[in-house]
């Protein structure tokens, strides 16, 4: 009986969220006055354009993060528009979205952590802005629909598994930038048929292009 009150307990808690602004969950964060996306009652669906601050009880809220899983698992989800506003985009936020098709990705966004598109299998292309200094591991994991993808010259490494099993993905441009390619980085990317890897590389991790055929 005891364990059953902790789970009840733990899965209230973890689609707590302090307001809901035209269909889309918040938290407020006091240190800075900024706003976080965050899940909420409902799951996300259809065209979802995050506005660059929200007003509550007449004081104004930036919002500058997409919190961890926000959007995961919304499969109804087709798009997002992200703000000049937003910093950081936290792990695993668009997890296994499959409908999603399209994501705008700000200069404005330094991170972006592991597993954020992990099973977006609509996704086709994205780019990621010249902001962005890494890209951390799972973050295209599984996006079974990515033909492309552009990285930025401020890219410097390239996390484990980072486009694993993107196997419609037909080229990498790695930019003179990069460092470090993770271990798995482009494991099963069986439609792989160029990659161009710069001098800059140092170190490629172990398996970072087996299967691809």
């Amino acid at each position: 009986m005891f364990s059953f009150i902790l789970s009840v307990v733990f899965s209230t808690s973890a689609l707590a969220y302090d307001v809901e602004v035209e269909g889309i969950y918040y938290n407020l964060i006091s240190k800075g006055n900024i706003a976080e996306v965050t899940k909420g009652d409902k799951k996300y669906s259809g065209d979802i354009t995050i506005p660059s601050s929200i007003n509550v009880n007449d004081a104004e809220y930036p919002v500058s993060i997409i919190g961890s899983s926000a959007f995961s698992y919304c499969s109804g989800l087709t798009s997002v528009t992200i703000p000049n506003s937003v910093t950081s985009i936290g792990s695993e936020v668009f997890c296994w979205c499959s409908g999603l098709t399209s994501v705008t990705i700000p200069n404005s966004v330094t991170g972006i952590g592991s597993g954020a598109f992990r099973g977006c299998r609509g996704l086709t292309s994205v780019t990621i802005p010249n902001s962005v200094t890494s890209i951390g591991s799972e973050v295209f994991c599984w996006c079974s629909g990515l033909t492309s993808v552009t990285i930025p010259n401020s890219v410097t490494s390239i996390g484990d598994g980072a486009f694993r099993e993107c196997k419609v993905l037909v080229s990498a441009t790695i930019p003179n930038s990069v460092t470090s390619i993770g271990s798995e980085a482009f494991i099963e990317c069986s439609g792989l048929t160029s990659v161009t890897i710069p001098n800059s590389v140092t170190s490629i991790g172990d398996r970072a292009f087996a299967y691809c055929i």
